[in-house]
């Protein structure tokens, strides 16, 4: 792809480091730190490809939750964010199209009669849900019937399901099938309800650098770095998404 433009430069590293904001909550895209207490994944190596392409420096702002990422760029204390692309959240800044997309399905007592996820959304059945992760955001958009019973975080969710006796656990699959090994008598539903897609957030003001962010995307995914992040974190429910025909900038 062409080299950034000044005014790209300006927008994403205007001091000739790139200071990137990372949700570290999502343990299949942050799976560590290092020695200096850095986030370490995908979306660090992620973050880490950008600052190449751009040839600055790089600083990793570790996130705790989803909206000091969105903060954080809107604010302009960072260039980018990684985070999942949920509509609700484009509130000052724009999303690049998927650098990857993550499985999100439901887990239930092994004796439910619920046998697939088309059949969870029914009236009188109540998912165990993460409140305003990316998927319940979608869950709270396109739920007609079931109703959702909110937790403070994934584990809170899973005591929540437990405890609460309830009829469905939202998540992502990895989680799911985690949790499922840890509760006897808990099954994880074959299929999706959603892929969450995570993407770059860049100030929204920021055309020429979003622009340039989409180009990295289409970069990385055909080139094969995404794919090869998959592989030697040894991540699984993730997949690389097929990029959009778009011209990188």
């Amino acid at each position: 792809m062409k080299a950034p433009s000044v005014q790209v430069i300006s927008q994403l590293a205007p001091n000739g480091e790139l200071s990137a904001a990372v949700y570290i909550g999502n343990v299949l895209l942050v799976t560590g730190h290092s020695s200096a207490g850095d986030p370490i994944g995908i979306s660090p190596d992620v973050c880490a490809s950008v600052a190449d392409l751009l040839d600055v420096k790089l600083k990793l702002i570790p996130c705790k939750t989803q909206v000091e990422v969105i903060d954080a760029v809107a604010s302009g204390v960072c260039g980018i964010g990684l985070v999942g692309a949920d509509p609700s959240r484009a509130k000052g800044v724009t999303f690049t199209d998927a650098y990857v997309e993550l499985e999100a399905s439901y887990l239930v007592p092994s004796d439910s009669p619920i046998k697939g996820v088309a059949q969870v959304d029914q009236a009188g059945v109540r998912i165990a849900s993460f409140r305003n992760s990316a998927y319940d955001l979608w869950l709270q958009r396109n739920l007609q019937h079931a109703s959702l019973v909110h937790a403070d975080s994934f584990a809170a969710s899973c005591t929540l399901f437990k405890e609460d006796r309830l009829d469905a656990l939202a998540g992502l699959r990895t989680s799911l099938v985690k949790f499922s090994k840890e509760m006897t008598g808990s099954r994880v539903l074959d299929g999706q309800f959603t892929g969450i897609q995570q993407a770059i957030a860049a100030k929204n003001t920021h055309t020429e650098a979003i622009s340039f962010l989409n180009g990295c995307v289409v970069e990385f995914i055909r080139g094969g770095l995404v794919t090869a992040l998959i592989k030697r974190y040894q991540v699984e429910g993730l997949a690389a998404p097929i990029p959009k025909d778009i011209g990188t900038p």
